[in-house]
C-alpha cells in the first residue's frame, strides 16, 4: 500500500486528500473519502455560518476517521467568526488558501491544529513556509475551481519542492488516474490533492445532470475564467479565476468582462440558470482532468483504483533499468 509522510502526519492510510469543493463536496463525500483511507474535506465559503460548518463537520466525522475543513483567506477577512467555528470542530487538517495566509495559519497553529495551504506561486509558497505551515499544496493551473492559472502542476511542484525543505508537498491539479498519481509521487510529492474525479462519485452533491456533463466532457472542455464570479457579484480576488466547463455563458462573456460587470440582464440570466440547473449557462467547476473521468463510481472504488494502480506502476519502474 502507498504510504508517505502525509499518511503519518494525518493518520491516514493512503496519500489522497479530497479537495474541499464548496457546495458539491460536503460532509457525505468527505466521510466516504476518509472511510476509504484518504482524508476527506469540507469547504466553508462566504455563505456559511458557524452553524452550517458544524453541521457539515458532524457528517464528515461520523465514521470517526480524520477529516479536514477548507477555508478561503479572503472570506475570513470579512468573517473572522469562521476561524473560531473551525477551531471548535477540531478537524485533523485545516486548509487556508486564496489571500493573505500568515495570520490565519498562525491562528490555527496556535490552536493546535495542523494546517495546509494551497499555493500557486513562489511568493505564496514562501509566505506559507515562513508561517510554519504543515503541508504545502502545489496547485497548478489545471485544477478545477478557483486558483492561480500561472504555472502547470508539474512545474509548480518542482518549484515548491526546491524551497519546501522538510515540509511535505502535496500536488494538486490534473491528477485523476494511477499514472498521474504515480508521476507526482515519483517527482517527490507526498500525496495528491484531488477534486474533479470525486465530482462523479455517488457520494458527491453533484446533480445528476451536472454529473452527466462531467462524464461527457473532454480534457479541452474547460476554461479558466472570471465571468461567473463577475456576473454573480462574488468577491473572489482577480488573481484567482475559476476553471469550469465551457458553455454558452463563457462563450458569450469570456473576454468581455467589463461589459459583463455592467449587465444586470446577464446576472439575472445566470442566477435563473443556477436555480433551474440549466448548465448551458450555469457553471460546473472542473479541472482539465475531467476528460479522464469516464464513469460514476464510489469514492472507495476510485481511491482503490488510483492508489493500487499507482503502486503497481511505481513498483514496476523501481525494478527496471533505464
Amino acid at each position: 500500500m502507498l504510504h508517505t509522510t502525509v499518511c503519518d502526519l494525518l493518520n491516514i492510510e493512503v496519500p489522497i486528500i479530497g479537495a474541499p469543493m464548496y457546495k458539491v463536496g460536503g460532509g457525505k463525500l468527505a466521510a466516504a473519502i476518509s472511510a476509504a483511507g484518504g482524508l476527506g474535506m469540507i469547504a466553508a465559503g462566504n455563505a456559511d455560518t458557524p452553524e452550517s460548518i458544524a453541521e457539515e463537520a458532524a457528517e464528515a466525522k461520523q465514521g470517526g476517521k480524520p477529516y479536514g475543513i477548507g477555508l478561503m483567506a479572503w472570506v475570513l477577512d470579512d468573517h473572522p467568526e469562521m476561524v473560531d467555528a473551525t477551531i471548535a470542530q477540531r478537524p485533523d487538517l485545516v486548509s487556508v488558501s486564496f489571500g493573505t495566509l500568515t495570520k490565519y495559519i498562525s491562528a490555527f497553529k496556535a490552536a493546535g491544529l495542523r494546517v495546509a495551504a494551497q499555493v500557486g506561486s513562489v511568493e505564496e509558497a514562501a509566505e506559507a513556509i515562513e508561517a510554519s505551515v504543515d503541508i504545502l499544496v502545489a496547485r497548478g493551473g489545471e485544477g478545477g475551481g478557483h486558483g492561480r492559472d500561472e504555472m502547470s502542476t508539474l512545474v509548480l511542484l518542482q518549484v515548491v519542492l526546491e524551497i519546501a525543505d522538510s515540509i511535505p508537498v502535496v500536488a494538486a491539479g490534473g491528477i485523476a488516474t494511477a499514472s498521474g498519481l504515480a508521476a507526482v509521487l515519483a517527482a517527490g510529492a507526498a500525496g495528491a490533492w484531488i477534486g474533479t474525479p470525486f465530482l462523479a462519485c455517488t457520494e458527491s452533491a453533484t446533480s445528476p445532470e451536472a454529473r452527466q456533463r462531467i462524464l461527457r466532457a473532454g480534457p479541452g472542455d474547460t476554461i479558466s475564467t472570471r465571468v461567473f464570479d463577475i456576473a454573480q457579484g462574488a468577491g473572489w480576488p482577480i488573481a484567482f479565476p475559476g476553471r469550469a466547463l465551457r458553455n454558452q455563458f463563457t462563450d458569450t462573456w469570456h473576454g468581455s468582462e467589463e461589459e459583463l460587470s455592467n449587465s444586470e440582464e446577464a446576472r439575472e440570466v445566470l442566477m435563473q440558470a443556477i436555480k433551474t440547473g440549466d448548465y448551458d449557462t450555469a457553471f460546473i467547476y472542473a479541472g482539465q482532468s475531467v476528460g479522464l473521468v469516464k464513469k460514476e463510481t464510489t469514492a472507495a472504488e476510485f481511491i482503490t483504483a488510483i492508489t493500487s494502480g499507482a503502486e503497481a506502476l511505481l513498483n514496476r519502474f523501481a525494478g527496471s533499468s533505464i
